[in-house]
Order: structure tokens, then C-alpha cells, then sequence
């Protein structure tokens, strides 16, 4: 099959990968979407990362970072990965993900429910759903939302490693955006992930609502300034590569330029 977001992918294989990719955000009940209620206390060192895109429990905790407006350095550990999984083993011990490293308290830890509740009590943020029958429901949907885009950011393929991590504007639950990291969770590329979860109601749902409902509304949110400020647009995805200087939008541009790029 050709490859995603490279010029060789038919219209109609194009509408079916966008549609899947909503699909499974709707499974997952749009989790990720909302910064309502964000950390207190920003880290001053990114978040480390280890988790590979089609895991139902990694999504759990990209999940929750999304939601609490926490930004991450993902090295992503698809299956047959190299180049991060044997790091894993030999910080934490066994070969498990999701796995977080936090250089500003020098813990690691596995389990997602544990991660959610160290992030949540480590940089004061609410933590709901971690145990329990809310756990096991959100653990479902989590596992059958992954099912729609399989084989989509499961396994590892051959690339070349950047020099510097690239930087990708996200939120978890973005179709597009979730497009660009299984491409980039499949090539095993490091990146800084820069959550811009929706902070105010007036952002829920497509961008025409804000501008055309709420025109007058300032715009909120941490990195949402940030990428405002950067570029004059608000949409996701949008990468940056230091090693090249390029940036971009656009989740099929960004496919085929790391296709061309690092492979």
C-alpha cells in the first residue's frame, strides 16, 4: 500500500485514513481535546516520553498530558523499534510502555494509571478515571480506538536519525495530527510534542465555530499563543525541523517530507 501523505496515495486511500482517523477519536469519546483544567506547576525540563502510538495505554497517558497542557520530548518505541527501546530496558528494566522519565525529580516510572496520577500530583493537576470502572471503560475504548488505525504507528521502519529531535504542535486527539506521529512513530524520529489542547469552550469543535460564533474571543492556552504568535495561524499539525529549518502544516505535506527526508 503507498505510503501515508506521500504523493503516490490515491484520493480515496486519503479519505479513508482522515476518516479512520476520526473515527477512532470518536471511539476514544474525544479524550485529549479539552485543557480546562491545566497543571499548576509547568516542569521545567520536558517530560521523557517512551510509548509508541498504537498502544492503548500510551494513548491513555498522551491522553492526560494533552488534557493537563504538559509538553513532552516523545521518543517513540514502535514494535522492532532499535533505536529507543533498548534505552527502556536499561533505565527501567524490562521492555514495557508507556514509560516516563521526569529529569526534574529523577523519577521513572511504567503503568499509565501510576504515570497519570505522578503527573497529576507531581505538577498539580486533576487526575480522574485512573482506577477502577472508569479505568477499565477508558481502557476499552482506548484498545478499540487503536484497532480502527492499525497496523498505523505500530511498527517500526528503516530511517535515518535526526540530528536534534524535530517539534510537532499536537493534541491528542486531533485525526490529523494523530496522522503525523504514527509516521513519525513508525520512522522511530524524536520529537518535542507541544500539546495545544483547547483551553475555553469557545475553541470546541472545527475552527470555523471560533470564527465565525466567536470572533472576539482572546485565544487561550499556552502553546496556542505560542504557536499564534509563531505563525499568525491556529491548526494542527504543524512541524518543525531544526535540523533542516523547515516547518509546515498540513498532515499529508508533513508525511511526505519525512518520508523524503529520513528515509
Amino acid at each position: 500500500m503507498p505510503t501515508i501523505g506521500t504523493n503516490r496515495l490515491p484520493s480515496l486511500g486519503r479519505l479513508l485514513e482522515v476518516n479512520s482517523s476520526f473515527l477512532a477519536s470518536t471511539i476514544a469519546g474525544w479524550r485529549g481535546t479539552a485543557a480546562f483544567h491545566p497543571v499548576a506547576k509547568q516542569p521545567r525540563r520536558l517530560l521523557e516520553l517512551y510509548d509508541f502510538e498504537a498502544c492503548p495505554y500510551c494513548r491513555l497517558v498522551r491522553e492526560a498530558m494533552s488534557e493537563m497542557d504538559l509538553d513532552a520530548l516523545v521518543r517513540p518505541c514502535p514494535k522492532n523499534g532499535k533505536r529507543f527501546r533498548p534505552d527502556v530496558r536499561r533505565l527501567g528494566g524490562k521492555l514495557q510502555f508507556p514509560f516516563l522519565v521526569d529529569p526534574n525529580t529523577g523519577q521513572t516510572l511504567y503503568e499509565s494509571a501510576d504515570i497519570i496520577e505522578y503527573l497529576a500530583r507531581t505538577y498539580e493537576a486533576p487526575a480522574t478515571g485512573t482506577r477502577g470502572p472508569r479505568r477499565s471503560l477508558r481502557v476499552l475504548t482506548a484498545q478499540a480506538a487503536g484497532a480502527v488505525r492499525l497496523p498505523r504507528g505500530l511498527r517500526a521502519r528503516p530511517s535515518h536519525k535526526p540530528k536534534q529531535p524535530l517539534e510537532l504542535y499536537s493534541f491528542e486527539s486531533s485525526p490529523f495530527s494523530r496522522l503525523t506521529r504514527e509516521v513519525l512513530c513508525e520512522l522511530e524520529i524524536p520529537y518535542r510534542l507541544r500539546n495545544m489542547a483547547k483551553a475555553v469552550w469557545p475553541d470546541m469543535g472545527p475552527p470555523w465555530v471560533r470564527t465565525r460564533l466567536f470572533p472576539d474571543t482572546p485565544v487561550a492556552g499556552r502553546n496556542r499563543k505560542r504557536l499564534l504568535e509563531l505563525t499568525g495561524r491556529l491548526q494542527v499539525p504543524y512541524l518543525l525541523d531544526p535540523n533542516t529549518g523547515e516547518s509546515m502544516f498540513e498532515s499529508d505535506r508533513i508525511a511526505a517530507y519525512l518520508e523524503s527526508t529520513y528515509t
